[in-house]
């Protein structure tokens, strides 16, 4: 410890270490007249070969980087002197040496002292003592020693300046900073239990940063970082512990903005929503850039729009309180928040909240929106690290809202060099929410274009129980091209479709829209399920071929289109059904509620041609169950098809629920979270008609059928008790087609009526030329009958059969 101490005492104005010193005594004439160990350690010359010979003979005239020398000078005073000596073995050593004259010396007596010593031993000790001067009164570096108590004994003039005060004798490590608090990881909480640890150990501590605020700045955190060492004597005793401090606290703080941007540049955007982007904006910057975070959106932003510089009113926005509504200390943040919380303490999942605000002209939110710069304030009277500082967001030259950081149980208020951050911060988010915004426009445009081309009323039928869902992808994909259709066929049959176009975005759904109505088109035909996926599969290799020059790898690109399609006969209870590469449908039957997977043939997706489509036909009791739907609902992430499959299953168990419940069941069990994907679910139950509401006969193929065709068309219509009006049209309708029959097609004939919502007049024979409307003229004698046909009733056509044809008519009945 007494060396440590000398470093601030001692004088360090003196040529050499005289108590390491070699010594000799010179007479006036430069004779040695005293010669000490020391110096025959040093020169070798015992002292009988000293005595009496001049100094001189010793030294050697040798050029270089020292002065010459051909005899010792005379001094009148101490002065050092480098120079060259002949050791008793021949060779020549470098020493540093000092005179000094003696006073009372007589004319042959001592009149010089000598003194002598290695001169890189000298200029290493001298090194030594100007490190130990400037570390004491030049140093940045702050230097303090603690004794084995742990108590203050010696600080160098850094600490002293940064402590401000000399009152730190017999103080411990943590008396001396104010509310200190270690900050690295892996060491304990206080100063004084590091430095017992140094004490006991002897392992040093180096790099340890320290928060707290000295005596000389009490209103403000500094940051330094320290090291600790054991100082041990020669001997190995203990004498105590060497700290080491540089206040770091501008380099700490740049360091934690950097790292706040770093971690600004891995969270922020993680989505295409704008509230959630605020929420992870919050969720970077609370608690260690602010309490609490608001962010402010011009209306139109959050619909997708961009407002135009110069037209959005300045006061009114939307708020997303990432932070808590009714105030900066409403909810927990930083260490108060539990594991896994949002940064604003919501559970997660738990919507935003959002409200219209009304900002006065003076706010400072107004007012930065207005001048497009940050405005800061620290209001005086608010206490200390109260503070505001607002950003605009902004993007491309136009404005899209503000940020409102607030600071209030923050040690620090806002400064300036807090602006290059926020505005770095809000830059960022700016960008992932004008992503968020224009994914917003174009997933509400692909949305309204694919609800528009979805239908929006399911038709009454007296066949089949309809119910249904859809829930487009809530995920970055956007809108895919799931649909599902039911269509009213002849004959009291019902269409059922449900498809899937492959991809998303717009081009995904307005393909959909166009298969969709191709699909209704070719139903209107009543092609066979088989058949009529034939025909689609055409449309769409056609489409394909058309859209070769579309550039390659576009995202938004329909890639494939599966689909299924069944007829249901609810005179018969025969369902038709294939699928072009679709999931196959699941029946449910009414009796032992077994759900089964038709064994239907999966056929290759449409597009591709070249493979056939076949079907199959089953009969289903009335009350059976059919759920038709896509991928989308019985397989995610985390989930295959199978397991998703097993689950339909259990849920399409219970069938005897209404199907409104059953479809909400479904949708809770398969989708509990946002959707992947689009997803279609359609629920039918099938029905009878009764036996009463269908009539037919076999007719002859010869004149006479005509007539007894109306006969019994007439006498049905009056048993059902409909009146005359749709007697006498009846009667005409069944006299035209039958007619038209026996003239120009062979076979059997058979009459068919169905009184269902409509009247549905049929006329069957084996023939495969279709009847058209054509204009007769006025001297024509047929022609007639279809035209007249056609305005009587509500609407007609063919439907081919493997026998033949059916031609039927549809008639509207009075309520």
């Amino acid at each position: 410890m007494s060396a440590v101490n000398a470093a601030e005492g001692a004088d360090f104005r003196g040529p050499l270490d005289v108590t390491r010193a070699a010594t000799a005594v010179l007479d006036a004439d430069g004779v040695v007249v005293g010669w000490g160990p020391a110096a025959q350690a040093l020169l070798g010359y015992p002292p009988h070969e000293a005595l009496g010979r001049p100094i001189g003979s010793f030294v050697v005239d040798r050029a270089g980087a020292y002065q010459m020398a051909t005899h010792l000078p005379g001094a009148a005073e101490a002065r050092r002197q480098v120079l060259h000596a002949r050791h008793r073995d021949g060779r020549i050593i470098r020493l540093t040496t000092a005179t000094l004259r003696l006073s009372h010396a007589g004319p042959t007596g001592p009149a010089r002292l000598l003194a002598a010593a290695d001169a890189e031993d000298t200029e290493r000790w001298e090194a030594l003592q100007s490190m130990l001067r400037g570390l004491a009164t030049q140093s940045p570096v702050g230097l303090a020693i603690y004794d084995t108590g742990l108590r203050v004994v010696w600080t160098n003039h850094a600490l002293y300046r940064e402590m401000g005060t000399s009152q730190y004798a017999g103080l411990g490590p943590d008396d001396m900073i104010a509310g200190g608090q270690v900050l690295s990881p892996g060491y304990p909480p206080t100063l004084e239990e590091t430095m017992r640890r140094v004490l006991h150990t002897g392992e040093p501590v180096i790099e340890l940063h320290y928060r707290g605020r000295p005596p000389a700045d009490p209103e403000r955190d500094h940051v330094w970082s320290c090291s600790y060492y054991r100082l041990q004597a020669a001997d190995g005793s203990t004498l105590g512990v060497c700290e080491e401090t540089v206040d770091i606290t501008e380099r700490y703080l740049a360091q934690q903005r950097l790292d706040l941007l770093v971690r600004a540049g891995r969270r922020l955007g993680t989505s295409l929503d704008m509230a959630r982007t605020a929420e992870e904006l919050s969720a970077v910057t609370v608690p260690q850039f602010a309490d609490t975070v608001t962010v402010d959106f011009l209306d139109a932003v959050l619909e997708g729009g961009q407002p135009t510089p110069g037209t959005a009113p300045a006061r009114r926005m939307v708020r997303v309180w990432p932070g808590p509504a009714g105030g900066p200390a409403a909810r927990p943040s930083g260490a108060d928040r539990p594991s896994g919380t949002p940064a604003d303490g919501r559970d997660p999942g738990e919507a935003l909240p959002r409200e219209p605000v009304d900002h006065p002209p003076d706010s400072p939110q107004a007012r930065c929106l207005a001048t497009g710069r940050p405005v800061l304030e620290c209001p005086p009277d608010a206490g200390p690290g109260r503070s505001l500082l607002v950003v605009p967001l902004r993007t491309d030259g136009a404005s899209l809202g503000v940020v409102t950081f607030t600071r209030e149980r923050h040690p620090d208020p806002f400064g300036v060099a807090d602006l290059p951050v926020a505005d770095e911060l809000v830059a960022r988010a700016a960008v992932c929410i004008d992503n968020a915004r224009r994914y917003t426009r174009e997933h509400t445009a692909a949305l309204t274009l694919q609800r528009s081309l979805l239908p929006r009323n399911l038709p009454q039928l007296s066949g089949v129980g309809l119910a249904y869902r859809y829930l487009p992808a809530d995920s970055g994909a956007g809108v895919g091209g799931d649909w599902f259709d039911v269509i009213a066929l002849s004959g009291s049959r019902v269409g059922l479709v449900v498809g899937d176009v492959v991809g998303h975005g717009v081009r995904a759904a307005a393909t959909m829209g166009r298969l969709r109505t191709s699909l209704r088109v070719l139903a209107r035909l009543d092609l066979a399920p088989d058949e009529l996926l034939t025909r689609l599969d055409e449309v769409v290799t056609q489409e394909a071929h058309e859209q070769e020059t579309v550039q390659a790898g576009n995202d938004d690109a329909a890639l494939g289109v599966t689909c299924l399609y069944a007829v249901y006969d609810p005179v018969t209870g025969r369902c038709s059904m294939a699928r072009a590469g679709h999931p196959l449908p699941a029946v449910v039957d009414p009796d032992g509620g077994t759900v089964t997977y038709p064994d239907l043939p999966a056929g290759p997706p449409l597009g591709l041609g070249g493979l056939p489509f076949e079907g199959i036909d089953l009969t289903l009791p009335e009350g059976s169950l059919i759920a038709l739907f896509t991928d989308g609902l019985i397989q995610g992430r985390g989930r295959d098809r199978d397991s998703g499959l097993d689950a339909l299953r259990t849920v399409l168990a219970d069938h005897g629920r209404p199907l409104e419940e059953l479809c909400d069941r479904a949708v809770a069990t398969l989708l509990p979270g946002p959707a992947e994907d689009d997803a279609a679910l359609l629920l039918v139950r099938t029905c009878r008609l009764e036996s009463h509401q269908v009539a037919a006969w076999e007719l002859a193929d010869s004149p006479e059928a005509a007539a007894r065709a109306r006969a019994l068309a007439t006498g049905q219509v009056e048993a059902w008790g409909l009146d005359g009006e749709v007697a006498f049209t009846t009667e005409l309708v069944v006299s035209e087609l039958v007619t038209n029959a026996v003239r120009y097609a062979a076979g059997p004939i058979q009459l068919r009526l169905i009184r269902d919502r409509t009247l549905i007049c049929e006329v069957s024979d084996s023939g495969h030329t279709s009847p058209h409307l054509r204009r007769a003229g006025s001297e024509d004698e047929g022609g007639r009958g279809l035209f007249l046909v056609a305005q009587l009733t509500q609407q007609w056509g063919t439907r081919y059969t493997p026998t033949g044809k059916t031609i039927w008519a549809e008639q509207t009945l009075p309520s």
